[in-house]
């Protein structure tokens, strides 16, 4: 919602808003920045909705029973879905390159949009991630979107709550199908009609058996990218603690080009061989897009490194779901170092659908030293079903022999943490949706 409601007022568009989190006082920052644009914000109590407005546009998250959506039905004022007006400014584009899958989607959008901004191709772009490369001092929000001159547009689009359907791709990228909001077959079916309503390239990722197996649904060409058995494929991977070296090669015109990420891990591999095929489908060549790659800072919040203080460093990332958590852990653990994770659930529903694949996640990565510390399941209001807790997982976790610590108040983690860190620990605040998660993870740098 920030991003889009950035980019509407750039485009002219008076916007006003309302956020429960900011009701409740949370992250004031953020809102002062939004207000700094002339973007007026209301109350979340229905005083900001009157009968000039367009539109209510209201997140996935928004329940019909919220005092502004109640009003606006009350005075007949279209309700519509963030992703409805997304697709409509997204649609008008002549190019359009969306980025879909259950997990990578905000890594590989930034990292295309940096090719193509590095390539001199002025694209505009919208993510739900906050590309460091865009940051503008210490305005974070400005990093999740550019307004470009040209016709081309890079966007992340969603298949949480179905709306990926909207979306027209030009060129289409699908990193990967696993379990996350929604069942295997439900993903399945939504992937498979994105791909093939696409028009001019689709890029997938053969080492994804779900995703190889819809390249026979493609009407347009497909570029496909792999560690193997793929046309873009990665040789001579170097994982280093700060980023990771490979080749790219492309198997059809025999080319190869070194590529020097400031991201670390074998999935951000995987993400930059995505972002190499999609910038190919856009025609920029394979050795311009390896070399600007080289210029990609990474993505807030995605195993950002805070600090390092006494020896105990702090990291935070956005790992939500149990394929997010695995690569995650599987990243920090090709170097040494304890973990201390802190993984805050981002919502009860979600937690109920994956708890069981979310506890096998961090069994199949810890060593018997690491530590899991859960708090209470985030919650930012509406009806939920609590039949499944933190509580309940941070049990279960215990039965199966990991060192794991159930919170009801986060605020008693530091201490446990502070008490707990010693020399050589990483300390990891996991988790999404959740604003004042990147500021915890600053007072734990603070209390180490």
């Amino acid at each position: 919602m920030n991003p889009l409601g950035i980019f509407l007022s750039l485009q002219g568009h008076l916007i006003t808003g309302s956020d429960r989190g900011r009701d409740q006082g949370k992250t004031p920052d953020k809102f002062k920045r939004l207000e700094s644009r002339g973007i007026k914000l209301f109350a979340q109590d229905g005083s900001g909705v009157h009968k000039n407005l367009d539109a209510v546009v209201v997140s996935s998250a928004v329940e019909e029973t919220i005092p502004d959506v109640a009003r606006a039905r009350e005075l007949n004022i279209p309700v519509r879905k963030r992703a409805e007006i997304l697709a409509e400014l997204y649609n008008d584009y002549k190019l359009t390159i969306s980025v879909a899958g259950t997990s990578g989607k905000s890594t590989v959008t930034g990292m295309i949009a940096t090719l193509l901004e590095q390539t001199d191709r002025d694209p505009s772009v919208m993510n739900g991630g906050i590309i460091r490369n865009f940051m503008r001092g210490e305005d974070a929000q400005m990093g999740s979107l550019r307004l470009g001159d040209s016709d081309t547009l890079v966007s992340e689009v969603d298949e949480s709550d179905g709306s990926i359907a909207l979306f027209k791709p030009g060129i289409a990228v699908l990193n990967n199908i696993a379990l996350d909001h929604k069942s295997i077959e439900e993903l399945e079916g939504l992937f498979s009609d994105f791909v093939s309503r696409t028009q001019k390239a689709v890029v997938l990722n053969f080492d994804d058996k779900r995703v190889k197996a819809l390249a026979k649904k493609s009407k347009a060409p497909v570029f496909s990218y792999g560690l193997k058995d793929a046309r873009f494929t990665a040789q001579d991977i170097e994982f280093l603690a700060g980023g990771v070296k490979f080749t790219v090669h492309d198997t059809e015109s025999k080319e190869s080009a070194p590529v020097h990420l400031k991201v670390p891990g074998e999935h951000n591999v995987m993400n930059a061989l995505a972002a190499i095929a999609a910038g190919r489908a856009a025609g920029v060549p394979l050795k311009e897009s390896a070399n600007t790659l080289n210029a990609f800072s990474g993505i807030h919040r995605r195993l950002e490194v805070i600090g390092t203080l006494n020896e105990i460093t702090v990291i935070d990332d956005f790992a939500h779901n149990p394929d997010k958590i695995s690569a995650s852990l599987k990243t920090l653990k090709e170097f040494d170092g304890r973990l201390i994770v802190m993984f805050q659930p981002h919502g009860f529903g979600p937690l109920k659908l994956m708890g069981k694949e979310i506890i096998e996640a961090f069994k199949d990565h810890f060593d018997k030293d690491d530590v899991i510390v859960m708090p209470e399941v985030y919650y930012s209001g509406g009806t939920a079903d609590r039949s499944v807790t933190s509580k309940d997982i941070i049990k279960s976790m215990s039965d199966k022999k990991l060192n794991a610590h159930w919170f009801e108040d986060r605020e008693k983690i530091l201490p446990f943490i502070k008490n707990e860190a010693k020399a050589g620990d990483r300390i990891v605040i996991m988790g999404a949706r959740d604003d004042t998660l990147h500021t915890f993870a600053r007072d734990i740098m603070k209390a180490v």
